[in-house]
């Protein structure tokens, strides 16, 4: 397989045709190895627009999943990001390449390790990686930009809280099969604005599924 060819159909033929036209997240789309990060034996399938497992019941969201939180989140060259779910790391490779630095969070210790050594491969700088359950803890700090990679039940405000002024939020809420992929953005201490971007289907994170303390 011609693997810069077929990841250039892949942004071109799927992700732009999904309304994805930033150029910036179409050229990190080009640039970021996709087929580095998929596991291994599922080569062939890291530039299809499927869903990839990874492992503990979790799968690699499809590229036009990734082009549209990419584009919807517009993280720029001075922004602070916090990935929730770091998987094999490709979103926080792409992140990297378009922020100034990233914290991902996972739950599991063997896909840290996955995306440690990933992101490492593709040279990518300032990124940390924690192991941390997000339903229960976030890391200290305020972030311009928060990307939730796998879906909750129902909005857990505990976002927008670590949210800076303007940061904006991507997330998926609801139970299939139709969930609501949101982009919230905060507009005061107390106040933000959340817009519906498109029905999707995503794993949910793990402990997602239950309760939260507030409904949104």
């Amino acid at each position: 397989m011609d693997t810069d060819f077929a990841r250039q159909q892949m942004v071109e033929q799927q992700v732009r045709a999904w309304e994805v036209l930033d150029p910036d997240v179409l050229q990190v789309l080009k640039d970021i190895p996709r087929e580095q990060f998929v596991p291994t034996g599922y080569e062939s399938l890291a530039f299809a627009d499927t869903e990839i497992p990874i492992g503990h019941g979790q799968t690699m969201m499809t590229p036009t999943i990734e082009g549209r939180l990419l584009q919807a989140l517009r993280p720029s060259s001075g922004d602070r990001v916090l990935e929730v779910g770091t998987g094999t790391g490709f979103l926080t490779a792409c992140l990297a390449r378009l922020a100034k630095h990233v914290t991902s969070v996972d739950i599991y210790e063997d896909f840290l390790d996955t995306a440690s050594a990933n992101v490492e491969d593709c040279g990518l700088g300032d990124v940390k990686l924690l192991q941390m359950d997000a339903t229960q803890s976030l890391p200290d700090g305020f972030f311009d930009v928060i990307a939730v990679t796998g879906s909750i039940e129902k909005f857990d405000p505990r976002f927008v809280e670590a949210l800076a002024p303007g940061g904006r939020l991507f997330v998926v809420v609801g139970n299939g099969p139709a969930m609501d992929a949101r982009i919230v953005t905060r507009t005061g201490d107390n106040d933000w604005e959340s817009d519906s971007l498109f029905e999707t289907t995503l794993a949910p994170l793990v402990n997602g599924v239950q309760p939260p303390q507030f409904s949104f």
